[in-house]
C-alpha cells in the first residue's frame, strides 16, 4: 500500500489505519482508542496540553511511552496539587530519568497549572473554555495530502493567543493544533482508516 498516496497501514489485524501510528502496539492502541475522541474530563485535558507542550521537538511515541512516569511525577496532573510544587520538586523533576528533563517545561507545567485554577474559577472548566475554539465539521473527509498540509489553523491560533494572553506557555499554535486532534476538536483520521467518524 502506498503511504505517501493515501495515508493508510493495514495492521495484522486487517483493519486500516492512519499511518503516522505506524506498528508499534502502543501507539496503534492510542490511535484506536484515545486520538481524536472527545473527553470533557479536565485533568485529561490538562495533561494532554501538557504533554504536547513536552512532545515539542520530540516524537510522540517517546511521550507516549514515558506517559505513565510523567503521570506519577506531575501528580496525575491535578493542577491544584502542581501548585503546590516550588523550586525543590523543579529539581527532583529535573533528576527524573523517566521523564523529559527539560528545565522550561517542566516549569510550563507548573505555571499552567496554576493558570489551569484561574481559568476553572472564571470558566467554569477547560472543557468549557477550549470547546467554542473547535472548528465546524469539515465539508469532506480529509486525506493524506490534506493532513499533511495541517499544521496550525486559525482556531488553534485564537486558542493559543488567548492561553497566551493568560499566561500559559508552550501553547503556540502548532502544539494546541495537535492538541484539538488528540482531544477530538477536529477528527482528523483520515479517510478510509477505520476509526475515522468514531468521535462523532
Amino acid at each position: 500500500m502506498d503511504l505517501q498516496a493515501n495515508g493508510l497501514r493495514t495492521g495484522t489485524d486487517g483493519l486500516a489505519r492512519c499511518a503516522w501510528c505506524g506498528d508499534d502496539p502502543l501507539y496503534m492502541a492510542y490511535h484506536d482508542r484515545e486520538w481524536g475522541r472527545p473527553s470533557s474530563d479536565d485533568r485529561y485535558l490538562f495533561e494532554k496540553l501538557c504533554l504536547e507542550g513536552f512532545q515539542s521537538g520530540l516524537s510522540w511515541l517517546t511521550i507516549l511511552k514515558k506517559r505513565e512516569n510523567f503521570r506519577r511525577a506531575f501528580a496525575d496532573f491535578d493542577a491544584q496539587t502542581l501548585t503546590g510544587f516550588g523550586p525543590a520538586d523543579i529539581e527532583r523533576l529535573l533528576g527524573d530519568a523517566g521523564i523529559v528533563r527539560h528545565r522550561g517545561k517542566i516549569e510550563s507545567v507548573l505555571n499552567n497549572a496554576r493558570r489551569m485554577c484561574e481559568l476553572r474559577a472564571e470558566a467554569g472548566s477547560l472543557h468549557a473554555f477550549v470547546r467554542p475554539f473547535a472548528p465546524p465539521p469539515r465539508p469532506s473527509r480529509l486525506d493524506w495530502a490534506g493532513l499533511r498540509a495541517i499544521a496550525r489553523t486559525p482556531e488553534s491560533t485564537a486558542l493559543s493567543k488567548e492561553l497566551r494572553r493568560r499566561g500559559w506557555s508552550f501553547v503556540g499554535p502548532t502544539t494546541v493544533y495537535a492538541f484539538m486532534q488528540a482531544v477530538g476538536l477536529v477528527d482528523d483520521h483520515v479517510a478510509g482508516c477505520w476509526v475515522e467518524g468514531a468521535n462523532g
